[in-house]
């Protein structure tokens, strides 16, 4: 079998919507490792293994012969789109491009019913660039293995982080924090995409990254009651004595849910402090006595405006 029909193959074989630079690295390199595929000898690769040119080289062929071409939805050109794969959900192309984001925030809330609003932006979390870089090393240790160092020396694909800031009319924000947080991968698909309890504990830490706290209020009053064991098995966790005050006050004094471990959170309560709900607003005079808390937040038209 012909190196460019084996390597087309390969690329039909993989269950995503775009193929990196990297993603035909590995495929080269297996293939000039193994010299053969699936049982069939590949009796033109001599070399013990694939160098930098190789990759380049059979990507000119590809493209040729129309197997892959730059995906139009960006402007890198080291992302292809894949021949007869043409409805890829733009969601499912970032999660590929970079396998350590999640989508969240707002996007998080839209695609588990929580809000009826459109956002504007797809916001993703993804890690640090230090710890992105160590997983990047990880990922490739676990997909090259003892071949590393050699497919390092001949200067093969690394994987590397490619920045989206728009992918076809779409803007892409990206958050980081030190700590990964909580995400499932949807069944049959590259998205990867915050938990409902995750998804509730992000809306009190940055409320202007999910519709404004007032809207966050409003899904916590509508949501909350039939996703409690989600938010408070994730708030006590992983949630931070402010988060903790802040999900206590919403839950039990704004709505009246009565909870063991919610009433826990009051020991994180801080007497004479200056703890706010909404932590980009001002502070006001106006508190509630149990959480120690500024109810800083004025909603027009609400039954629990505070």
């Amino acid at each position: 079998m012909k190196t460019l029909k084996a390597t087309t193959l390969c690329l039909g074989e993989l269950n995503q919507p775009v193929i990196t630079f990297y993603h035909l690295g590995i495929i080269v390199h297996r293939l000039y490792r193994d010299k053969c595929y699936q049982g069939e000898s590949l009796d033109q690769l001599k070399k013990p293994a694939a160098e930098r040119r190789d990759v380049i080289n059979l990507l000119s062929r590809l493209e040729e012969d129309g197997v892959l071409g730059h995906y139009k939805g960006l402007s890198n050109k080291n992302v292809f789109s894949l021949l007869g794969r043409s409805h890829e959900s733009v969601v499912d192309v970032i999660c590929t491009i970079d396998p350590f984001c999640y989508l969240s925030h707002l996007s998080a809330m839209e695609y588990h019913g929580l809000t009826d609003r459109i956002p504007s932006k797809i916001i993703v979390s993804t890690p640090s660039p230090t710890d992105w870089r160590q997983f990047a090393e990880a990922r490739m240790a676990s997909d090259i293995g003892d071949d590393l160092q050699t497919y390092l020396e001949n200067s093969m694909p690394p994987l590397q982080r490619i920045k989206i800031d728009k992918i076809g009319r779409k803007e892409v924000q990206y958050f980081s924090s030190v700590h990964l947080g909580a995400f499932r991968q949807v069944r049959d698909r590259m998205l990867r995409v915050s938990t409902v309890g995750r998804t509730f504990l992000d809306m009190l830490r940055n409320p202007e990254l999910c519709g404004g706290i007032n809207h966050v209020l409003a899904v916590y009053d509508e949501f909350a009651p039939q996703y409690l064991k989600a938010i408070v098995d994730e708030i006590h966790q992983h949630g931070k004595p402010i988060d903790k005050v802040r999900a206590g006050y919403i839950l039990e004094e704004r709505l009246k849910i009565q909870d063991d471990i919610v009433n826990s959170w009051e020991k994180y309560a801080q007497r004479g402090g200056s703890r706010k709900l909404d932590s980009s607003a001002d502070y006001e005079a106006i508190w509630s006595d149990k959480w120690c808390l500024s109810l800083n937040v004025f909603t027009k038209n609400d039954s629990h405006a505070v």
